[in-house]
């Protein structure tokens, strides 16, 4: 596709998009009384225009009702998370009964551990992308220890090949093949949060079923960003937070997936709580945990409304727009940004390096790019200028035209600003 570096360009492909209407339902923070340039959805993503709404609606019924709220509420908050369901499974590629609203990441990353990493004899090793998100990290190392085993003997960190940025997917497969039967569970960040790899989730699901492990996903940057498909490939679990592509605010509720051949599976070992119990008895208040033959088998408290009623907001408008729109725009709105970025590239003579894969299924709309010789005052001027994005050592920063809300415009303008301080 030919690609022009103007504003006319720009504004004429924004007049094109069938999202475009979607921007005026988010707030923006402004910057000397405009709108800044905000391409940090891929960090926490703007706040819906209704979810003060939906909220002061929560607050409402519980100042109303107390109590008898969790019954009586506009939307009960007994069953508030089952509002939540279909919309969750369709971000995910997932059927309704696989998808549980609770808790936070990496809590349940945590709790879908236990189930799904049980070293036995010499199959206890944990392959994981390089250099994960740290909570993810972490989570390895103290789920290890919590089978008493050394971290250090059975965390395998799949790292690229030299000089390279990302993993290939040939690697990545052979490596799984080459630990074997030493491998228990292969979790990966779907997207990968530095570089912005979006993994092929069904050919690693594939290679780590054929070495008899089990095989997981961090969707963190990938739910609301790329195109899942969680039950057709067959993966066993997999968690994301809600406050990045899902704008669900701070700190926001939490996603869980659990694939349904492991519902009725009683052999699974879990850490239960009584909001996981069946829900004809679990008000019976009896001995002897009985799960619920669902994702939410995996629940152990009750919801905490006041977050889910934001996400709820959220989940709406992605229920309009649709992922499969959402991604269409991604993916040309991604390509205009880097598409502008060479175009900065040959204004300044700087040595802009995109460490993202170019091509379209191998990533979301994040794009990381090393800057060379910059450091964080590069962030900080381009917050002077109103842009918003965000730095990683070394050199790099990280940015997101999310569809949902940015415009080839916002590109445009970058561009240009970006042009200016370099």
């Amino acid at each position: 596709m030919l690609q022009e570096y103007t504003r006319e360009y720009a504004m004429r492909l924004d007049q094109d998009d069938a999202l475009s209407s979607f921007r005026s339902a988010y707030h923006f923070p402004h910057h000397e009384g405009r709108p800044v340039l905000y391409f940090t959805g891929n960090s926490l993503g703007l706040q819906p225009l209704h979810t003060a709404k939906y909220v002061q609606q929560a607050l409402d019924d519980w100042a109303r009702l107390g109590v008898e709220g969790h019954f009586r509420a506009s939307h009960p908050w007994y069953s508030y998370h089952e509002i939540l369901t279909e919309s969750s499974a369709r971000v995910v590629g997932a059927r309704s009964s696989e998808v549980v609203v609770m808790n936070q990441l990496t809590v349940n990353l945590h709790l879908l551990l236990v189930s799904f990493y049980r070293p036995q004899g010499k199959r206890r090793k944990i392959l994981f992308e390089h250099k994960p998100f740290p909570s993810d990290h972490y989570a390895f190392e103290s789920q290890a220890r919590l089978h008493g085993l050394d971290p250090s003997d059975v965390l395998v960190e799949m790292k690229p090949r030299q000089g390279e940025w990302t993993l290939r997917t040939e690697d990545v497969v052979a490596r799984i093949a080459e630990l074997g039967d030493e491998l228990a569970c292969v979790c990966f960040g779907a997207v990968q949060y530095f570089t912005g790899q979006f993994f092929d989730i069904p050919a690693i699901t594939a290679a780590a079923h054929a070495a008899g492990a089990t095989c997981g996903f961090d969707l963190a940057h990938a739910a609301g960003n790329t195109p899942l498909s969680l039950h057709d490939d067959g993966v066993d679990f997999a968690c994301w937070c809600s406050y990045k592509y899902l704008n669900s605010g701070p700190g926001g509720v939490a996603g869980a997936f659990v694939h349904e051949r492991h519902h009725r599976d009683r052999t699974l070992v879990r850490l239960a709580g009584w909001w996981g119990h069946n829900k004809e008895t679990r008000f019976r208040m009896e001995q002897g945990f009985d799960p619920i033959t669902s994702a939410e088998g995996w629940q152990l408290s009750n919801a905490p409304v006041l977050s889910m009623a934001a996400h709820r907001a959220a989940l709406d408008l992605f229920d309009r727009a649709g992922m499969e729109r959402l991604r269409a725009k991604s993916v040309r709105l991604t390509a205009y940004l880097e598409f502008v970025l060479y175009e900065v590239k040959a204004a300044t003579g700087v040595d802009l390096q995109i460490i993202t894969p170019a091509e379209a299924e191998a990533r979301g709309c994040q794009l990381s790019v090393v800057v060379p010789g910059s450091d964080r005052t590069l962030v900080t001027r381009l917050a002077a200028e109103g842009v918003v994005v965000d730095w990683r050592e070394p050199h790099v920063i990280r940015m997101a035209p999310v569809p949902m809300y940015n415009s080839f415009e916002d590109v445009i303008s970058f561009g240009q600003i970006l042009t200016r301080i370099l």
